[in-house]
């Protein structure tokens, strides 16, 4: 072999393997960090009055249910668990049954008449007289006044020589005259009416905020298409008013529920109990005669009827607004 050849195979490189391709996932995206929910500063606001309300109104209210529990006097410092034997006795006792149903029937023929006497006066004085500014401000003015001073006018006012007999008296319907108080069969009446006096102007300024926000154009198409008064006001109005209706029905409701400075003033829960209400029964049972276990427990009662009801309405006032 000759030299030449020799180097040649020398120097010749060995034939060179491709090493098998290894396979590769999919890339992975890097990793984002989820950011922090930080705190609406809403809550920063609401925190100032929150907090008094939590150790003012919560926390005495949980105490309170607490009690319900119990039989503690409200003075002597030892009490015992007894369950629920004060709500057993609550709807066992008959005074307490009737106060129930008392409250509940304030607080619904409030709720009704009250709406429909303050949209009656909306709708009068949402109309382009002259006087409607001084007529809102008279038909609102009771609201300002303080419930007891309302109480003591309408004392006078129901007394049986008062103005209303005697102007009964001088129209010739003498026979009409009451003793609207004393008598136990008008007495929770004359006391609704007294409520309704003093808050229709409240339920007026509610309405009457609704139907600023009724466009005037379809009014007046709807009028000019044949509808009457009552067809304008049924298809057109009050689908608009729903969310001033559900509002005035819950603060209506629960203002019903909690009469008491009206009732106390001028009746006490008289004559017979006829005008007794949760809110003036768990007053004397804790502060006439010491049980405040059992007031507790009504108490309980009475804060549970303006929860759910509230919740019932609120939940209203969402559908109406998801619906509108």
């Amino acid at each position: 072999m000759q030299p030449d050849s020799q180097i040649t195979l020398a120097s010749a490189e060995p034939p060179q393997v491709d090493a098998p391709a290894v396979r590769r996932g999919p890339e992975r995206a890097p990793r984002r960090r989820a950011p922090r929910r930080r705190i609406s500063p809403l809550w920063w606001f609401l925190l100032p009055a929150a907090i008094p309300y939590v150790f003012v109104v919560i926390m005495p209210s949980a105490q309170g249910a607490g009690f319900a529990l119990t039989d503690w006097d409200g003075l002597n410092p030892e009490w015992s668990f007894v369950g629920l034997d004060n709500f057993i006795r609550m709807f066992n006792d008959s005074q307490a049954v009737r106060a129930i149903v008392n409250t509940l029937l304030l607080a619904v023929g409030v709720t009704i008449v009250e709406n429909i006497i303050g949209l009656a006066l909306a709708l009068a004085v949402n109309s382009k007289i002259k006087s409607r500014h001084a007529l809102r401000l008279i038909f609102f003015a009771p609201v300002v006044v303080l419930s007891i001073v309302v109480a003591f006018l309408w004392q006078f006012i129901y007394t049986p020589n008062g103005p209303i007999n005697e102007l009964l008296r001088l129209v010739g319907l003498g026979s009409w005259a009451q003793n609207w108080l004393g008598d136990p069969n008008i007495a929770l009446g004359a006391i609704a009416v007294m409520v309704v006096w003093q808050f229709a102007g409240y339920a007026m300024i509610i309405y009457l905020a609704g139907l600023q926000g009724v466009p005037e154009e379809q009014i007046e198409a709807a009028a000019l298409d044949g509808a009457n008064g009552v067809q304008r006001f049924w298809y057109i109005v009050r689908p608009m008013l729903a969310p001033a209706i559900t509002v005035n029905l819950m603060l209506s409701l629960i203002r019903g529920l909690m009469i008491f400075d009206q009732i106390w003033v001028t009746t006490q829960g008289g004559p017979a109990s006829s005008t007794n209400s949760l809110s003036t029964l768990v007053y004397r049972n804790a502060f006439q005669y010491g049980e405040f276990a059992y007031s507790a427990a009504m108490a309980v009662v009475l804060t549970v009827f303006v929860a759910v009801l509230g919740v019932i309405q609120y939940r209203f006032l969402l559908n109406t607004k998801g619906n509108k």
